[in-house]
């Protein structure tokens, strides 16, 4: 067992020969955890610090000096990585003024634009090209941002990135028209605002178009010096709109051409308003109703109806054919009544009829043809004030066998003429009393109400509308040539119809024009014209 330790941490004695002895750690039973606490800060305590701590200050103040360092190097990394690698800090310049670039940010004070830094860039290293053509495209992108501006009237900022081209060296020639332009802006620019409250009171007092100093043609003067300006854009709209408005009223009326003439107008102003597709397609069916009505004046022998009619057509289409072939036919009614009051030998009545035909088409072949023919009616008056009582009553029974035989062939009132009409009112010219005469008038009649009835029953509907014409000039337009009328016309729908389903749509539109003409209430022909319509629109 080994002895009991020394009471004291005094050092056991030393073993014989030298050896090193291990402290003991004394007697611990002997310690008082409860005792009070003595004073420590005893001059021998002080001394025992101050002998550590020249042992150790070494270690110490190498730990501190690292530990300076590694926060130095922590605050001062990249600077120093920048001063050490100078090539870092010129990629970061570009990737910053390159992004500031395209965002737009071409010039800073605190720095951080585009120009300042490329010149940053530039100022590290005067060799580096891409710098300089940094440079470049900020003043190319300055130029673009001024040009802008200007359409705007931002004048403030369009003159400032003016001076930051020529800053940046971009060529004079390119720099000075645009500042020249700014100039002009600017010197009218007050104009202008007085023209947009011109505008604004003329169209409040209702002169939208029409003069000068009406709201349209002042609005799109203003747009002409500065297309993006708002209140002027808004107000040009708001001004067409009214326009339209008036075009949709005026066609709403029957004012054809006032309403296509202000659709037009806004067609100019705007091709893309919108309001215009309605304002077409109101127009559009307008134009068919027009049609429809020229071809049924036509059809009821009113020529001054029709001829309005067409000519309304070619004041809004002034290449429409068939307006034109309409002007034609018109002029042909007049040439017609030219022959008819020939041959009664009213030449007068008869001149006058000729000269509104070659007024309405002077080239079309019934003009030269009624003109030929009042030529011969003049000769044949001369030769028959010459005949005798016996050549004139020959004249008289020439005239009724003629008649009679153009009655056979179902030549009633075509051609101008030589109809069992005209051959009939020659007849009547030289005897209206004479009993063959009446006779042959009241045998006349019948047949063109049979000839009516055979046309349309062998669905020859044209040549049925001839003899339906023939019954109106012998009967007048009663109730039996009205009734006369509707059953045509259902014929005309139904062919109408039957043509539309068979993709046929200008047959189609003919059969409704035909029916339209004879009777414009036809149960039928709302239906019809509202199919041709779609299928027209649906081929373009």
């Amino acid at each position: 067992m080994n002895p009991r330790p020394p009471a004291t941490p005094e050092l056991a004695p030393s073993h014989p020969g030298g050896a090193r002895i291990e402290p003991a750690a004394g007697d611990w039973t002997a310690l008082d955890f409860d005792a009070p606490r003595r004073e420590r800060d005893t001059p021998g305590a002080r001394a025992a610090l101050r002998l550590w701590l020249a042992r150790h200050w070494p270690r110490i103040a190498l730990g501190l000096a690292a530990a300076g360092v590694v926060a130095a190097l922590a605050v001062w990394r990249q600077p120093l990585s920048e001063w050490v690698w100078p090539e870092t800090r010129l990629q970061r310049l570009r990737e910053q003024a390159g992004q500031a670039l395209s965002e737009g940010r071409l010039s800073s004070p605190d720095g951080r634009g585009a120009r300042e830094l490329y010149e940053a860039a530039l100022a590290l290293d005067p060799d580096r090209s891409d710098a300089r053509a940094g440079l470049a495209r900020t003043g190319e992108v300055a130029l673009q941002q001024a040009r802008q501006a200007i359409d705007g009237s931002h004048f403030e900022f369009a003159r400032q990135r003016i001076d930051l081209a020529r800053d940046l060296a971009v060529p004079r020639a390119r720099v000075e028209p645009l500042a020249q332009l700014l100039r002009q802006r600017e010197a009218v620019h007050a104009g202008l605002d007085r023209m947009i409250v011109a505008a604004a009171a003329a169209r409040e007092q209702g002169r939208l178009d029409g003069a000068p100093d009406a709201a349209l043609p002042l609005y799109l003067r203003v747009l002409e010096l500065q297309p993006q300006r708002n209140d002027a854009l808004e107000g040009r709209d708001d001004t067409l709109a009214d326009l339209l408005q008036q075009a949709r009223q005026a066609l709403e009326r029957g004012e054809l051409v006032r309403g296509a003439q202000g659709i037009a107008r806004v067609q100019e102003a705007d091709p893309g308003h919108a309001d215009l597709p309605d304002s077409l397609t109101l127009l559009e069916s307008r134009l068919e109703r027009r049609r429809g009505e020229a071809a049924q004046a036509l059809r009821r022998n009113k020529p001054e109806a029709a001829l309005a009619a067409y000519r309304d057509l070619l004041a809004v289409r002034p290449d429409d054919g068939g307006a034109r072939e309409g002007l034609a036919a018109v002029a042909g009614v007049h040439a017609e009544r030219s022959e008819r009051l020939a041959a009664d030998f009213r030449f007068a009545d008869a001149e006058q009829e000729l000269a509104l035909a070659r007024e309405i088409a002077p080239t079309a072949s019934a003009v030269t043809l009624a003109r030929q023919h009042l030529d011969r009616a003049r000769e044949s008056r001369k030769r028959f004030d010459q005949e005798t009582p016996l050549r004139r009553r020959q004249s008289l029974q020439r005239l009724l066998t003629e008649a009679a035989a153009a009655e056979q062939r179902g030549d009633l009132l075509t051609p101008p003429g030589d109809s069992a009409y005209d051959k009939l009112r020659a007849a009547q010219a030289i005897a209206p009393a004479d009993p063959a005469v009446r006779a042959a008038a009241a045998r006349l009649l019948p047949a063109a109400k049979r000839c009516f009835e055979r046309e349309l029953g062998g669905n020859r509907l044209s040549r049925a509308g001839e003899c339906l014409d023939a019954r109106r000039a012998l009967e007048g337009g009663g109730g039996a040539v009205r009734e006369a009328s509707a059953r045509l016309a259902q014929r005309w729908i139904g062919v109408g119809s039957e043509r539309l389903g068979a993709g046929e749509l200008h047959a189609a539109r003919a059969a409704l024009q035909a029916a339209r003409s004879l009777d414009g209430n036809a149960p039928g022909l709302t239906e019809l014209a509202a199919r041709v319509q779609a299928a027209g629109a649906a081929s373009n």
